[in-house]
């Protein structure tokens, strides 16, 4: 192998986003092999398992249970309400969000799917030494929750920095006008030292006797 090629294989084995990667198409394939072309897809599953922890859940609540970004939750809830796999209704909470609730299908789906994602989920751990597996689902769940967390920490670094920076231009206008204000005490001050220097000089000359006139011959 080339030292070139060798360089970037090397890199991409110590690439988080690339080990995930692969290892999230792994975990797909696998999950494919067990549910099989008719079961619920991974996402579809985590919405029903999320819908059958909870009733009437809003957008939000399925946005935060499941992990899946707003606008693809959006379309598959959509998709899963056209094929009956669940039931739509106005939020309890909230009247102009919708809520969405597991139909009888949908429950049935769910069950007929939670022995072939067990069986996905087995083959996956088993890839691992059994003194690891646990400490794997310690990182995926730390993982997981930080993800979870980081839009809200990006908004309160946001906050954080906009505040900064409104109290660095305080603190700099401050110090400008304190610098402005020095200036002018400065400037009155020797505009005092240079009057009182012109009142010293009058009033000595003022002070000098008159010379007498020499006495005519």
């Amino acid at each position: 192998m080339a030292k070139g090629k060798k360089a970037d294989v090397m890199a991409l084995a110590r690439s988080p986003s690339h080990q995930l990667h692969r290892a999230l198409q792994l975990a797909l394939d696998i999950y494919a092999e067990e549910a099989g072309p008719a079961a619920p897809t991974q996402r579809q599953f985590a919405v029903l398992e999320a819908c059958a922890h909870k009733d009437c859940l809003t957008q939000t609540d399925l946005v935060r249970a499941t992990g899946i970004d707003r606008s693809t939750l959006a379309d598959l809830v959509a998709r899963m309400t056209s094929k009956g796999l669940l039931m739509r209704q106005r939020s309890n909470l909230d009247a102009r969000a919708n809520a969405v609730s597991l139909s009888p299908e949908g429950l049935a789906a769910l069950e007929a799917a939670r022995p072939r994602v067990a069986a996905a989920d087995k083959r996956i751990l088993g890839l691992l030494p059994k003194a690891r597996r646990e400490a794997f689902l310690e990182v995926l769940t730390e993982l997981a929750s930080a993800a979870e967390n980081a839009p809200a920490e990006a908004e309160a670094a946001a906050r954080a920095a906009k505040r900064a920076e409104k109290e660095a231009r305080k603190a700099e206008k401050a110090a400008r006008k304190a610098a402005e204000a020095r200036e002018r005490k400065a400037a009155k001050a020797a505009a005092r030292g240079r009057l009182k220097g012109g009142k010293r000089k009058v009033g000595k000359a003022g002070s000098e006797k008159p010379v007498p006139e020499p006495d005519a011959a």
